[in-house]
């Protein structure tokens, strides 16, 4: 199945996440961010429901001078327990800013947080591959689109949604943005069950995916690459 799940990314279309039975216990839509359309916002927010957001590569988070909302806490001198989030008691959320493009209007319609989505994919790219990026003056903030900086290292260190996303995206090699949302379920008001996200990407001949499948992939590819390191 991560074969099928690098070749969606790859051609633009979405593929449906599923962390870990031991942590969320939540699937997201999924789609490279340079390919994100209407439409595809539309499907996230009419059958996803959850947050609309876009998980960006370390390296470019910082370079383009992307801060963790939690530090922006510290800085304000309001402290923050430790172990405060349930699911991952071993490091902080990803969050980091709010955005909207500047060419939006009110920039939470379909289209405008389409333009938004794009525009980071775009300075994502410019970033990593040595290009002048100039964040601040592409995007205003507070905005609707939420910006999850991957952690250092990736699933080495952090396992949620934003590095499985970008863990899937570096070995795509595709920009490493990624568009997610999480699945809700409208009659129990908690997250979309496993088996019927499953239910939905057979409907819709959607990848689904799982972490430890993702996770395998990563500690085989980062193997194979210790391995060439050594041996030249």
């Amino acid at each position: 199945m991560i074969e099928k799940a690098l070749a969606a990314l790859r051609d633009g279309k979405f593929i449906l996440l599923y962390d870990f039975d031991d942590r969320e216990r939540e699937t997201d839509f999924a789609i490279r961010s340079d390919a994100v359309t209407p439409k595809d916002i539309l499907r996230m927010r009419k059958d996803g429901g959850g947050l609309i957001c876009t998980a960006v590569h370390p390296v470019a988070a910082q370079r383009l001078g992307l801060p963790f909302a939690s530090d922006a806490l510290r800085a304000m001198a309001v402290a923050e327990r430790e172990g405060d989030i349930p699911y991952d008691r071993k490091n902080h959320s990803s969050f980091s800013l709010w955005v909207n493009h500047r060419n939006t209007f009110t920039g939470i319609t379909d289209r405008d947080r389409t333009m938004t989505v794009n525009a980071i994919a775009e300075q994502v790219k410019c970033a990593l591959n040595g290009g002048g990026v100039n964040f601040h003056e592409v995007f205003r903030t507070p905005g609707h689109m939420a910006l999850l900086r991957a952690a250092d290292g990736l699933l080495d260190v952090r396992r949620g949604q934003t590095e499985l996303s970008i863990a899937l995206a570096d070995m795509a090699g595709i920009t490493p943005a990624v568009t997610i949302c999480e699945m809700l379920d409208d009659e129990s008001g908690l997250a979309l069950s496993k088996e019927d996200a499953q239910r939905y990407a057979r409907k819709h001949g959607f990848v689904f995916i799982e972490g430890p499948e993702v996770l395998e992939r990563w500690e085989k590819e980062k193997k194979s690459r210790s391995s060439r390191h050594t041996l030249s």
